[in-house]
Parts: structure tokens; sequence; C-alpha cells
């Protein structure tokens, strides 16, 4: 089913069926049909735990996987919302540390679709709605919230009051959407980025930020400055260095913390802003001690993931296999920093026809002993040529992944990245369901 996991729960599958027959109507971009919605359900946004909410083009599921192990290491229960879903649908709705159950899953789901059924919402606004509920109705002493897409317009984009707002790495990506021509929005392409993401600042709310181009910087803080929010910017109000260790410091003081047990320096950024967003607050108490053992504890599929022995890796044996779900420049440059020392790989990769087909390839040039390319499990994706455009290895194709893995030459380890719909598709084949 395209963009939808299969459940094993005929139930869950039922609701599944419903939402795949959903999409945003063409031309309907706003809040009005979402506020409709949660209205229609008593409004469970408005009674939520303190709530933590990321936006960012890449960086956010990581950042909010931070904060989640950080405000568990000090013993709170935590809802967590992040998105997309890898394999499990299930996956987008975390209740205190734990993957929503079926039976409730199917619960919330004809529930809320049974709400909006004149609204004609979509799958992104019933999603929204119904993890709100689920949020509401069960005891938490926090919550985590992913934006989906931008931030002005994300469906997640009705809350007010929480703890923290926060925006991880920018970068040009879902153009067609983020920069759709408007009057009265930055011209700029990461400007306009900026002004999108910074749309989930709110009144007196701490809006914590990276560290981006002065311009970029500026519109945001211009954004915070309009609606109330109160800034707190890498390289003005606290500040990460990234060495053996992490070297934190803000107006509360210096704190010296542990490297993140997940790959890439990118991902120590990641750790410091989530550091960042919990000591700029003051709703829910984490110690430095609890900052550390988040850090190290967090877990974050098909972000650098080194996989496991299992039936997919076994296709390639006496090799790293390794799994990102990176899919724009960003991400291909972070993945392209993380080898930079490595012997030369073998990659493997399938696009969605939406995204930059440059965005992994490129980087790597110099890097790759191989290159293959599969299709992105039910979407349309780049053709091998398209692919090859901009690489400088030859570019061979095959059916799935299983096929690739197998007809590798001897020697070197693997990466297989470029869209997070394979890398759910090789989490499931290798057996590694996130849970």
């Amino acid at each position: 089913m395209r963009d939808f996991a299969i459940s094993d729960d005929p139930r869950v599958q039922a609701q599944l069926d419903r939402l795949g027959a959903l999409s945003l109507p063409q031309g309907r971009i706003g809040l009005e049909t979402i506020h409709a919605l949660l209205d229609r359900l008593g409004n469970p946004e408005r009674d939520l735990p303190p709530v933590f909410h990321v936006a960012g083009t890449n960086g956010k599921g990581s950042t909010c996987a931070y904060l989640r192990a950080m405000l568990e290491a000090q013993g709170l229960r935590v809802h967590a919302a992040t998105k997309p879903h890898l394999v499990r649908y299930n996956e987008r709705i975390r209740l205190a540390g734990t993957l929503i159950a079926d039976d409730l899953l199917a619960d919330l789901l004809a529930e809320v679709l049974d709400a909006g059924l004149d609204l004609a919402p979509s799958f992104f606004e019933v999603t929204t709605a119904a993890t709100f509920l689920a949020f509401h109705r069960a005891s938490a002493d926090a919550c985590v919230i992913e934006v989906g897409l931008g931030g002005r317009f994300d469906a997640t984009n009705v809350l007010d009051g929480q703890a923290a707002c926060g925006i991880a790495s920018l970068g040009i990506d879902h153009e067609a959407f983020l920069l759709a021509p408007e009057g009265g929005v930055p011209a700029d392409p990461m400007q306009r980025i900026a002004f999108e993401k910074a749309g989930i600042a709110r009144p007196g709310v701490p809006l914590v930020t990276q560290e981006y181009r002065p311009d970029v910087t500026r519109t945001i803080i211009d954004h915070a400055m309009k609606v109330g929010a109160k800034t707190a910017i890498r390289g003005l109000d606290w500040s990460a260095e990234i060495g053996p260790r992490i070297a934190y410091a803000d107006r509360h003081g210096a704190l010296d913390l542990p490297l993140p047990a997940l790959a890439g320096q990118h991902q120590a950024d990641n750790a410091a802003l989530a550091v960042a967003m919990l000591r700029h607050q003051t709703r829910v108490r984490v110690t430095p001690e609890a900052m550390a053992e988040g850090i190290q504890a967090a877990l974050w599929p098909a972000r650098l993931q080194l996989l496991g022995d299992g039936p997919l890796t076994s296709l390639a044996p006496g090799r790293d296999v390794w799994l990102d779900g990176g899919h724009n420049a960003d991400a291909g440059l972070a993945i392209a920093r993380h080898f930079a020392e490595a012997p030369p790989f073998h990659l493997i990769t399938g696009m969605l026809s939406s995204k930059d087909p440059s965005a992994i390839v490129a980087p790597l040039r110099g890097r790759l002993l191989s290159l293959s390319v599969v299709p992105a499990p039910g979407h349309d994706a780049h053709s091998p040529e398209q692919i090859a455009a901009h690489a400088d290895r030859p570019v061979q194709a095959f059916a799935d992944v299983s096929s690739a893995l197998k007809a590798l030459p001897r020697g070197g380890d693997v990466l297989i990245a470029g869209s997070l719909y394979l890398a759910g598709e090789v989490l499931r084949l290798n057996a590694e369901i996130p849970d």
C-alpha cells in the first residue's frame, strides 16, 4: 500500500485502508480542517503534558530521539510522535515509551475518521488528531512531537504553550510545497525554508535553534519577535563544540557531555540541540546526568545504522552493511563526512522521483567501489540513468536490494541509502522491526 505499512491486525488494516484513500485535497493548504477535526474531538491538543515541538529539514527526528531518551533517563514517562514510519504505522505514536497497541490504534483511527467524514481530512490530519487524542487520554510527564512537513502549515501546528520549540538543521527539501509562490514571504529559498519552520513559534515559548547563515538566522529572529517567542540561537545564546566529547555552554553554565552512540558528527549536533531545548525551558527538570545518559542511550533507526545479523545481511557475508534514509543534499553531505576516512565501499540506492537524484551520489564521488540502483518500494523512483548522470561509477540496475547484495563484487562494506521507504523495506527484510 502506497505510503502505509500493512498490518497483521485486521482491525488496524481496515483503518489503514481508509487512510490510504485520503490525500491532501488539491489546492487546500491551511490549518482550518485540523482545527475543525480537533474541535469535534474535544480539542485534546489543549490538554497535553508539557510538549517539546521540533521542526527542521534534517535532524528533527534524531533530536526527538535524544529528547525522549534524556527525559526517560530522568525517570519520566514520555509520549512521542515521530514520522514517517519505517515498517509499521504504529511507530508514529509512542505512549509512555511503548509503541501504540493495535487494538487502541484501530479504535482511535476509527474514532477520528468517523468524526471527520464530511471534512475530507488528509492522512496527516487524521494521524495528528489520533496522536493528540492518544496523548490526551494516556498519562505521561512530557510529550515529544516531531513536525511533519515545514511548520507553518503542518498539522501539528495547532499547539500552544509548548515547553520548548526547536529547529534542527535547515536545507532545501520538499520544494514544491515549501517554496510554492506566495506573497509576503521571503524570496530567498533558505530564508523561506527558515520562515516556514519558524511557524511553530509561540508567544513566550523558547524557540531553540541551530546555527545558520546570518540572513537565515535573522529571518527566524524576526518571526519570533513578531509572535513574542523567546529565541535561543546556537552561536548567540548557546554553544556546543564537538570533539572527543560535547563541550556545551549557555547562560546556565558549561556541561561536559559524551558523544552519542549514533554514528556521525551531525548526531552530536542534534544531541546538543536537544540539550539546549531542555536547558532553555522551565516546565520539566532534567539533570546533566540524565542528559548524558540519554545521549548515549538514544536510538534512531535508519540513520547511519549498522545493520545486525539477519536474512538480508546474510546475503553479504563478511561485510558491514549500513543503512541511511537520507534523501536530500544535506543528508548526502553528512553521509560523506561520516565515510570520509573509511575505505571505499559499495552504494545501493533508490530515490523518489521527487528528490534530487544527485543528493546522495554526488558527495560520494571517488569513494565508491560500485553503484547499484533499486526501486523505491511503492513509489515512483529515479531511473538508473538519472542517477548515473551525477555519479563517477558505472551504474547497475536491480529489481530489489536482495538482488543487488547478492551481485556485489568481492570486498568492501555496503551502504544502502536514498529513501526512508527503501530503508523501511530493508529493516523489514532483515527482521529489524523498530519497536
